[in-house]
Parts: structure tokens; sequence; C-alpha cells
């Protein structure tokens, strides 16, 4: 096994580990270890929300989970010799949920997907599901099952949601700026169109003092993804995968962070990987000069692995970009995937689901979600393809109608919704 470069307990808050990682990117954020070229490292990472979710039927941790405490993220990592203008190569070694342990933490032995309120963060199809709703999921070797949706279990793809470099000053800048100017169309938006630097609740490695105070009023937020690659949520980031990282600061500044032991193409829950504490191992090496050599300037580029399940079997859903209200947008593929996932949803439900209980699964088993013709006016068409095999009942249109399911207890919803 790789030496354990940053170790965490079980049982101890994020906080009071043996080294504090982050959850907020800046260039000042101390790096807590140095890692080697051409060397393999396993590195522990807590559940985004560090264990604010429980195992348990109820909604309302997701309806009131702390949103200014994400991400809880492991690093920053310092890269030796890794400069601005070079390429950090990552290869994924290893991933998974924590070795060897059951327990109340998300990644022992279990995870959870979440339909997040509209005034807590909201959802991909947030207006039609403005509400808090959440599934556990429990591990058995690389499947999972739900007592929240039953009648499905399918092979994990695990992967780590978050990982990136640090910004530059003058990148961070860029990104507070340009975030700053969108809200400004319309500051009184719920959910909000980006959120801006946020001291409460920052965590920022070993800063303290009038520097803690000073970074925490300039970082950024760890949700979106952006340059340095960050929350990508690319469900294909799994073993076996090598990934390309723009360097921006001296010594590079790697972070890790959100597995999610399975995810849908989109995330479209936003809590909609099955989220868990657990190890990823990587070993890491630097192209000197590669971000010009390869044009690679404001974007990560990745090989993908090819560990994550097989399935042969599919049924795929169409969407266009025409609005429910059937107001004609023009090449709104964004829209369009809308409408997929929608029909794929009221599909679903027609077996015995509930709606709420098809949107948690289309976020958290591993759909492929495409953007199939985005040039035919006015009509963008996105796809969104459900592995057949995942469910106990054939899914497939027949003469025969619907099979019946008994969709069990139901997702939890949370009480005193939004």
């Amino acid at each position: 096994m790789p030496e354990v470069i940053f170790p965490l307990d079980s049982t101890k808050p994020f906080t009071e580990q043996k080294l504090t990682g982050h959850n907020r990117w800046h260039p000042d954020i101390p790096p807590v270890a140095t890692l080697k070229r051409g060397e393999s490292y396993r590195i522990d990472c807590r559940e985004w929300f560090d264990g604010a979710i429980v195992n348990d039927d109820s909604a309302d941790d997701i309806r009131d989970a702390p949103l200014n405490k994400v991400h809880a993220l492991s690093g920053p990592f310092r890269i030796e010799g890794a400069e601005p203008g070079d390429l950090l190569i990552v290869d994924i070694l290893d991933v998974g949920p924590i070795p060897q342990e059951e327990g109340p933490l998300a990644g022992q032995g279990w995870g959870y997907t979440g339909i997040f309120a509209q005034k807590n963060g909201g959802s991909f199809l947030v207006d039609q599901f403005p509400d808090a709703y959440k599934a556990v999921w429990d591990f058995r070797g690389g499947e999972c099952t739900s007592r929240h949706i039953p009648g499905v279990k399918f092979t994990g793809m695990v992967h780590p949601g978050l990982m990136g470099t640090a910004p530059s000053a003058e990148l961070l800048r860029k990104w507070n700026k340009r975030e700053e100017d969108l809200i400004a169309t319309d500051p009184q938006r719920v959910p909000p169109l980006a959120l801006p630097p946020e001291p409460d609740s920052a965590i920022l490695g070993s800063l303290s003092g009038a520097e803690f105070d000073r970074v925490a009023g300039e970082a950024a937020r760890t949700a979106p993804p952006r340059e340095n690659g960050g929350n990508q949520d690319i469900k294909n980031f799994t073993k076996g995968s090598r990934v390309f990282y723009p360097v921006y600061v001296s010594g590079g500044h790697l972070s890790v962070g959100d597995l999610h032991f399975s995810q849908g193409d989109g995330e479209i829950t936003f809590c909609g990987g099955i989220e868990m504490s657990g190890f990823i191992d990587i070993h890491v090496d630097v192209i000197k000069g590669g971000m010009e050599a390869y044009g690679v300037t404001e974007n990560a580029i990745f090989m993908p692995g090819r560990n994550g399940p097989v399935y042969s079997e599919w049924l795929a859903f169409s969407g266009t970009s025409v609005t429910l209200e059937g107001e004609q947008r023009y090449l709104d593929s964004q829209l369009a995937y809308q409408r997929a996932i929608l029909h794929a949803i009221d599909y679903l439900a027609k077996f015995g689901w509930s709606k709420e209980q098809a949107y948690l699964l289309l976020g958290a088993a591993p759909i492929e979600g495409r953007f199939s013709g985005v040039v035919d006016i006015p009509n963008s068409c996105a796809t969104v393809y459900l592995p057949t095999e995942i469910f106990d009942v054939d899914i497939r249109p027949s003469a025969g109608g619907p099979a019946q399911v008994d969709p069990g207890m139901g997702a939890p919803r949370s009480m005193n919704p939004a």
C-alpha cells in the first residue's frame, strides 16, 4: 500500500485531525505535505459535509445541510518541482470507501444521495422538486442497494467528485469578479446565481489570526468547477484514470475530496452522487512547460480509466429545448437535458416508483447523459441512457404494460419543507 500522506480518523471531525485540510480555494493556504514526482501516495478523504448527513429515514439533514462548510478537502499538497506553466499528471491508482470499517460516517459501508431544497442550493430540476429528499445506499462489495429505492441494484462507479490545483492570485481575482458580476444581475434569486467568498465556516489549513481573516474574505468557494478543475463531478474519474491539471502556483497545491461511490452524468440532484468518505491512491508527475506546449491553459484534460461498471443494454430518453409551458428556446442544451431527465422520471413512475425515487436513482446510478444534437435550429436534442440491467423488473416497453414494483417506504422527505 502507498504511504498514507493524509490520514483521517473516522471518529473525529475534520478540523480535529492530525492534519487540517481546507474548504476554500486560495493560493496562500499552506500545503500540508510535499509529494515527490514519480511517487505514489494514499490520501484519506472526508465526506463533503464532514458527517452532517446521517443514516436514517429523514431528509431534515439534507434540508438543513451546512453549505458553508463544503467541501472538506484533503490537501493542499505541494508537488516537488511543479511551477506555473507546467502540467500536473495525476494517476488514480485506486479509490474506494473507508476500508474495513462500519459505522455512522458515510463511507463506513454506506453512502447517501440527496435532492437539495430550493432554499438551500436547489437542484437541476429545482422547479419540479423544490423540497429536500434523501436515499441511503448500502454497499456490498462493488454493488449497492437502497431501502429507500427498492427494486434496483447496480455496480458503483467510484470516483473523486473534486480534484484540482490552487489558483494564482490573479486567477482568483478573475473568478471573484466574474461571479460577483453574475450575482449582481439578480441578487435576490433563490437559489443564488453564484456563491461569493464566505468567511463563515471557512477551513484554511494551518492559517490563523489576521492572515486567516484576510484569506477567508478572498477565498473562492469550492462548489463550482473552474479552470483549475475543482468540483467537476466527472463520474469517469475512476481507478486507472490519468488527469492533467494546469499549474498556477509554485508547487501546484493539489487538493482532492468529495468521493462518490457512484453517480449519473450531471450529478443532477446537486447532492447527486452517492456521497461517502474513503481513500484515493494517486501517483504524481509533472510535464514541464506543458500548459503552453499542449494549449491546456484553462482546463483539465483526462484519460478515463477502464474500471467502471460494464452495462450493455440501455433504454434512452430524449429531450428538446422546449419548456414545460411550450415556449421554444434556441439551442438550449441544458433545457433539453432537463426535459430528457423529466421524461425518464415520468416513465419510471409508471412502474410504481415515486417521481422522487426516480429522480434520486437517476442522480446516483451510472446513467449516461449526452448532447446528441446541438446544431439543428431551434432545438437542441439531449439524451439520457438508463442501463436496463440495474432493475429487478423489465423496464422495456411491451404489450403487457409496465410491471409494478413495491416502492417500499419511499424516499424520505424533510419535515416543514421549503
